[in-house]
């Protein structure tokens, strides 16, 4: 049976999926999450003209002959308006953020001026409106602010709160649901026997699919059981997302597979022509996607970058990727099989500003101290050719 190519088994993943439902949630709690619905600005912003430095409130025909002497009548502060006009003669001292009295149309900062009681001698006079902040500089309302489908950063939060939005409507966030299986793995921390391994494909998993806003349940360890895999299985299938990593292929004891159509989970496809990687399993079962991960470590999170990634991505109504930069190989590389290679690698930039990257010498899929030191994946199509150095391959940043 031909293998699957990676575009293919991607276009399979993401076929008639729909953004999740909205639901409101408190500013203080959004972030890092995606926008269903645009933040709309309830009012100006200024919503009065305010000055910008500290200084003086003045009328630009009262000191367009320097020196000038006002005379002091009140104060502005930020919180604090000055409530009346300005009398032609007249100066109002105002501090940053304040709003500018009716009737003054410039803001003289305090380093040029000289103030004796209640007189003020401005030295020097800027252009008229100079220090002055428009009302509604920033944003009027009525104004988009933010817009669907972007994902709330700090400074957007900031945003949102300057519009006077206490709440935002965001997608519901992708609910993964994990479990690994093998006999031969144990929890960190725990005593490991001589033939045992410690688990790290559902920790590093969980941390990928919570950065990229789902929420996650770990199931932890299934044994190398039909019956206690059917078991993860059933526990599972309460989420959007069902990940298995590990028991996907098809040794004596890989169970996955056939759990799942026990659960009636229907199998898309399974194995993929790339590598890491090959052994990949999708399926559904109504709007539950499942997807069985390889059990080596970097197999296990360079599909999950492959494919869990643009998954969650679209669940949460965000825009596919483009296209991945190229940059110039360092090595040669040798021609390519059937089979789309990742190969983990360090890209750097160089003076002149050209991207440069050099694959690492072993690509053993266990190795994860390789993929944790690698910066980015070379992908290499099938049926590549010798790669020269200074070749332009396109690469994959890791961002996980």
């Amino acid at each position: 049976m031909a293998l699957l190519p990676v575009a293919d088994a991607l276009a399979r993943i993401l076929d008639g999926v729909k953004p999740l439902a909205p639901e409101t949630v408190a500013l203080d709690r959004a972030a890092g999450r995606v926008l269903a619905h645009p933040v709309i600005a309830r009012r100006d912003q200024p919503p009065f003209p305010a000055s910008a430095m500290d200084g003086y409130a003045v009328r630009h025909a009262d000191v367009q002959q320097v020196p000038a002497r006002l005379r002091i009548t009140g104060i502005s502060a930020a919180g604090r308006a000055y409530r009346k006009g300005l009398k032609p003669g007249d100066a109002i001292r105002i501090l940053t953020g304040a709003p500018v009295p009716s009737g003054a149309d410039t803001v003289v900062i305090q380093e040029n001026t000289s103030r004796e009681g209640d007189w003020l001698t401005v030295f020097h006079a800027p252009p008229q409106g100079k220090n002055i902040r428009r009302a509604a500089l920033d944003f009027a309302r009525g104004d988009t602010v933010l817009d669907t489908g972007e994902r709330l950063r700090p400074r957007d939060l900031g945003l949102a709160a300057a519009a006077n939005a206490a709440a935002v409507k965001v997608r519901r966030r992708p609910h993964v649901i994990l479990f690994a299986t093998g006999d031969e793995l144990v929890l960190p921390g725990q005593r490991a026997r001589p033939d045992q391994i410690y688990s790290s494909n559902s920790h590093a998993l969980a941390a990928m699919a919570e950065s990229l806003g789902a929420r996650v349940s770990n199931l932890g360890i299934v044994p190398d059981t039909l019956a206690a895999t059917k078991a993860a299985v059933r526990r599972a299938m309460a989420g959007d997302i069902l990940l298995t990593t590990g028991g996907a292929s098809v040794g004596d004891h890989d169970y996955v597979q056939e759990a799942f159509k026990a659960c009636g989970i229907r199998i898309g496809f399974w194995k993929i022509a790339m590598r890491p990687g090959k052994p990949f399993m999708y399926g559904r079962k109504g709007k539950l996607h499942v997807m069985g991960l390889p059990g080596n470590p970097v197999s296990a999170l360079v599909t999950a970058r492959l494919f869990l990634k643009p998954l969650i991505d679209a669940l949460q109504g965000l825009p596919p990727q483009g296209e991945p930069p190229l940059a110039e190989l360092e090595v040669a590389m040798p021609g390519n099989d059937e089979r789309q290679d990742y190969v983990r690698a360090i890209m750097t930039v160089a003076r002149d500003g050209r991207l440069r990257v050099k694959p690492f010498e072993v690509q053993d899929s266990s190795m994860q101290r390789t993929l944790q030191l690698a910066n980015c994946l070379i992908i290499r199509t099938p049926g590549a050719p010798v790669a020269p150095v200074g070749t332009p391959v396109p690469v994959l940043m890791l961002d996980f």
